[in-house]
This record gives structure tokens, sequence and C-alpha cells, in this order.
């Protein structure tokens, strides 16, 4: 593993294979009845959020204290931010008090790339504007893995705010990497131009997007990143978007349905499909935990490699 883990576009497709298959391990930690290993004790791990999380921070702090790290989150909302403290100034306080690692989740693109440059503590990021996310890549490949028992070959749908989302781009990146047929699909006005230099294909039919699919994956609508109307209504989106029971029948028979969270439930789904039998999305929110457990494992065992050489 490199230092930091801030895009899967640069993962090899060997690292990508090595955190799926830690992540089995670490999985089974989490079945235990004391959920608790030593790995990471006298580590410390630091959680900075720019940006409001439920599933990313939560699951970042169990894995965290799972594997006995000493951990510290920070609520920006409390903090010198607010008297105008940059990040830049935020992080090298931070580092000053010599934290290990420093999970970073902010609303600018870059933020944790400019954050490997300036620091010596390992950096993992939840997601940066509308960049990345990559352990949501890894835990969502994880997830198809386990149920599809492979990635190559697959046909992956995902249908929404392209747009705005870091997690197509990096779920492009990684499933495409590892051999999937990826199609996305949602509104001309949310689809990035030149989208396809991921190697996806592009539709604005989600009819056509989703037959024959083997996985199916919807992506919110970001008001919150919208400036201007993207569309004529939320209503006229689920009518012509939305994944619905019909629309999901045209997929294959085993197909699975999947979503990063928070769900807008009859917007980009319907409930009857959220809750339906086919559905992995709490499935997803689980993985989360192990896979954020073998990536703050790995890279701590990079630093252990670097100060025994």
């Amino acid at each position: 593993m490199k230092k930091d883990l801030l895009s899967i576009a640069d993962l090899s497709c060997e690292e990508i294979t090595l955190i799926l298959d830690t992540t089995e391990a670490m999985r089974e930690i989490g079945q235990r009845p004391i959920k608790k290993v030593p790995t990471l004790r006298g580590k410390t791990v630091v959680n900075l959020f720019y940006e409001p999380s439920t599933r990313t921070r939560t699951s970042f702090e169990i894995a965290e204290k799972r594997l006995s790290a000493d951990t510290l989150s920070i609520p920006v909302s409390t903090s010198s931010v607010l008297k105008g403290e940059t990040l830049v100034d935020t992080a090298l306080n931070i580092e000053a008090m010599q934290p290990d690692m420093i999970v970073l989740r902010h609303a600018s693109s870059g933020a944790a790339h400019l954050l490997s440059r300036i620091c010596r503590s390992r950096i993992i990021n939840a997601g940066d504007g509308m960049h990345e996310h990559p352990t949501q890549a890894l835990l969502d490949a994880f997830t198809i893995r386990e149920h599809k028992h492979r990635i190559e070959g697959l046909k992956v749908t995902i249908v929404g705010d392209l747009l705005h989302s870091r997690v197509l781009r990096s779920d492009a990146l990684l499933l495409t990497k590892l051999g999937a047929q990826v199609c996305v699909c949602g509104p001309a006005t949310l689809v990035p131009v030149g989208i396809e230099r991921l190697g996806v294909r592009v539709s604005t039919s989600v009819d056509e997007a989703v037959a024959d699919a083997d996985v199916i994956m919807l992506l919110r609508i970001q008001h919150e990143r919208m400036q201007g109307a993207f569309f004529p209504s939320v209503r006229e989106y689920f009518n012509t978007f939305g994944m619905t029971k019909a629309r999901v029948a045209r997929a294959r028979p085993d197909v699975i349905i999947m979503h990063p969270g928070p769900m807008n439930r009859g917007v980009e789904i319907a409930s009857d499909v959220a809750d339906g039998p086919y559905s992995v999305i709490l499935e997803q929110v689980a993985n989360g935990v192990a896979v954020r457990m073998a990536v703050l494992y790995l890279l701590a065992g990079g630093v252990e490699d670097e100060a025994a050489a």
C-alpha cells in the first residue's frame, strides 16, 4: 500500500484485491462476541469531517475502535474553523500533536491530496467535493463480490445524479478496472461532459440501462450542490428515472439493488425496492466497517514497515 488512500485511480488491481481480501478477515472480527483486536493499539487516528456524515463517519469510528486505535473526532462546527482557520493550518496544528492517520472529508475536491503533501500522517480520503470517495467504492465492490462471487464481466448500472457524485467516479474507476461493464444513466443535464473517459457507457433511458443488469446502484439527487434547475420537479424525476419494481423486473432475476445513502425514498428509489428482497443497502453499511478496518490495518502496516526499514 502507498502512504495514503486518496483515490481509486491510485490503486492497482492487486492493491484493490488485497484490500477486499483483507476485508474478509476484518468482517469476521465484527461477528465475534467481543469485537475488538489490538492491531492498532498505540496508533492515533483523527477524524476531520468538514461535511455532514452518518455512515462514513460512524463506520470509520467503529473501525478504529475495533482495531484498538486511540481516536479523536473533531466537530468542525465547534472548532477554530469558525474563527477563520484554514484547512492547512488546522491540519498542521493537528499534525503537531503526532497523530498517525487523519481521515478527512471536505467539500473541496483535492483537499485530501493537499494534506498528503504537507502531512507526515497518513491521509485517508473520506470524500472530497465532487472528486472521489474511495472507501465507498471499495465497500461497494466487496458487497458485489460477496453476492456475485466475481466482478469481471458483470453489468453494473448506476442511475441518478451523475454530475455531482464522487461515489460515481470512484465506483466507475474501480469496477471498470476489475473488468465490469458499467452503464450510467440520468437526465442529460446531470451527465458530466466526458464521463465516457472513465470507461463507462452512457444512457438517458433508464429502461434500456437496467435491461439485463446484474447490479443496479441508485445515486441521490444532491440538491445541496445544485445551483439552478436540472429537471422540472422531483415527481417528474421519479416518473422518468426512479427505480420501481417494474423497472427492476427488466434486470436479471438475481439482480442486487445498491445505494450509498442517504436515500431519498420516492425520488430515486421506491420504498418497496429499497426494502425488497434484492436490496443489499444495509449490507453495504455493515461492510463499510470491515472495509475501513482493512484500509486502516494495511496503512498502519505500512507505517510499521517503514519504521523497521
